[in-house]
């Protein structure tokens, strides 16, 4: 199973995520998030990460340039769009591998995801006054009982608990966990990671 560390803020943690196997790691570049961290810094541990590890670049409803412009500086190809951008918006990012993130209530609505043509879908739990590491999940069958025409990124309140229950319930192409691995916004827990990645390993095993 493929795993996103998303909210990283330093080099530690990020070498934490490469050193149990993380697929990826997530940088947000939402100055509102507790969990922000700056281009520059991002520049600096981006380039102590090891091959094969993709660092993705989280924005919420930023400007076209800038996100480029931030993408450019620190070597970022793969992008996740974490706010209300639209469709429109994710083909002009053309030359990237793009996620979008969907939060998820009470309901969904697939026809209206699928006018999205980007790389992957990604799911989390709506909260109206936040942009995801809410640290809530949601209605997990809303996934299960629908077939979307590109990858699923399960997301949204997940930790050592209930990744087995999640992965079983709806069978994603990857799994994306923030606050379920932190002991405080943007600083994560090594117990949380390491037991969250045994977890993992004896549920694909």
């Amino acid at each position: 199973m493929r795993v996103k560390m998303c909210g990283i803020t330093n080099h530690e943690d990020a070498q934490k995520a490469a050193f149990y196997g993380a697929w990826a790691v997530g940088f947000i570049f939402y100055k509102k998030s507790s969990r922000y961290a700056s281009p520059s810094k991002v520049k600096k541990i981006i380039e102590e990460l090891p091959p094969f590890i993709t660092p993705v670049g989280v924005f919420v409803d930023q400007n076209e340039k800038a996100v480029k412009d931030i993408c450019r500086f620190t070597r970022i190809h793969t992008v996740q769009f974490h706010g209300d951008e639209t469709a429109v918006y994710c083909k002009r990012f053309k030359d990237y591998k793009i996620i979008k993130a969907f939060r998820v209530g009470s309901f969904l609505e697939p026809t209206m995801i699928e006018k999205f043509k980007v790389d992957a879908y990604l799911f989390d739990a709506y909260q109206e006054d936040a942009y995801g590491g809410t640290g809530k999940i949601f209605n997990w069958d809303l996934i299960k009982k629908n077939k979307f025409s590109r990858p699923v990124i399960l997301s949204g309140g997940l930790n050592e608990g209930n990744i087995k229950e999640a992965i079983e319930t709806t069978q994603p192409y990857a799994v994306d966990i923030s606050s379920g691995l932190e002991k405080s916004p943007g600083i994560k827990d090594p117990r949380k990671i390491r037991a969250f990645f045994n977890n993992l390993k004896s549920q694909t095993m």
